[in-house]
């Protein structure tokens, strides 16, 4: 009898468990939960504003369920689109939006999860971001007003989710790139356009080093005519200095003077060299060679006095 009472006992403790366990659920800080009595919304757990927090919740079983949803901002990517701009440049457009579920009953009820939100919110993106940059310019949408138009964007996106449950936080372009034919016209035109700007640089190069090049051939002609003028002033100095001794020693003795002379064109005329073959027809009783006749100079043979 005791044993069937402690069966009994235990029976009825795991059942206990069992509803216990089937009866609690905890809500976390990031989650929200929406318990439904036979399928109907009946309370919202967690969310923005509501009066219960997060924490350990009871519920009945079998005849209550929970369903929990993200709190935190979720990313939403757009698959990529073509769009033509205003100035009917075409452009692949990589978008991606921000959200964050604001009612969990109503986003249950619209689109039940993320998957249904997805089919229901790319129409209105795309029909948005199309609409948006369709029309503005190239230029505004790749740079001057990228951020008013994903403002923009934004903006249609939330009034037309408002029956989902959501906030669009945000709207970004990932990347605005041109199809990849106009990209490589983009890139032939601008490679012609750098090779032009470097050709006349090139030339711009050249005709500064031409340039240069002239001015230094004339300061080195300067340089030259300038030096070649002044060697010729200290020469012309030099022999006028020159002969002033030579004068200055006649005077003194005219007898060595002309010792030095002679002896100065023996020094000339009788050198002999392989660039030079200078030939003279004289008498030996030439005056060219008296002081080879006399050491004095004269023909008598007789010492001056």
């Amino acid at each position: 009898m005791g044993k069937i009472l402690a069966a009994g006992l235990a029976v009825l403790v795991a059942i206990a468990a069992v509803v216990a366990y089937l009866s609690m659920f905890i809500v976390h800080v990031n989650e929200q939960a929406v318990v439904f009595t036979f399928s109907k919304p009946e309370r919202v757990i967690n969310e923005p504003n509501g009066k219960d927090g997060p924490g350990l919740y009871f519920k009945v079983p079998l005849a209550q369920t929970v369903e929990f949803f993200d709190k935190r901002i979720l990313d939403y990517d757009l698959p990529t689109l073509q769009v033509t701009a205003q100035d009917q440049k075409r452009l692949m457009i990589d978008t991606f939006a921000r959200y964050r579920i604001t009612d969990p009953r109503r986003f249950y009820e619209a689109v039940r999860n993320e998957a249904g939100l997805q089919r229901r919110l790319k129409p209105t993106m795309e029909g948005a971001v199309r609409g948006v940059l369709g029309s503005a310019k190239f230029l505004e949408i790749v740079k001057d007003k990228r951020d008013l138009l994903m403002k923009d964007i934004a903006k249609q996106v939330n009034e037309q989710s408002k029956e989902l449950g959501l906030e669009i936080v945000d709207v970004r372009i990932k990347r605005a790139d041109l199809p990849e034919q106009n990209q490589k016209n983009v890139y032939a035109r601008m490679r012609a356009d750098r090779e032009k700007q470097a050709a006349e640089i090139r030339a711009e190069g050249t005709g500064l080093s031409n340039k240069i090049k002239a001015d230094a051939d004339r300061q080195v002609t300067i340089i030259k005519a300038d030096a070649t003028r002044d060697g010729e002033r200290i020469r012309g100095e030099g022999d006028a200095e020159r002969n002033r001794i030579f004068a200055e020693a006649f005077g003194k003795d005219p007898d060595f003077f002309a010792f030095y002379r002679s002896m100065q064109a023996y020094e000339v005329g009788m050198k002999s060299d392989k660039s030079s073959d200078t030939r003279m027809l004289l008498t030996p009783d030439s005056e060219f060679f008296r002081y080879f006749n006399n050491p004095n100079g004269n023909s008598s043979g007789q010492q001056k006095k």
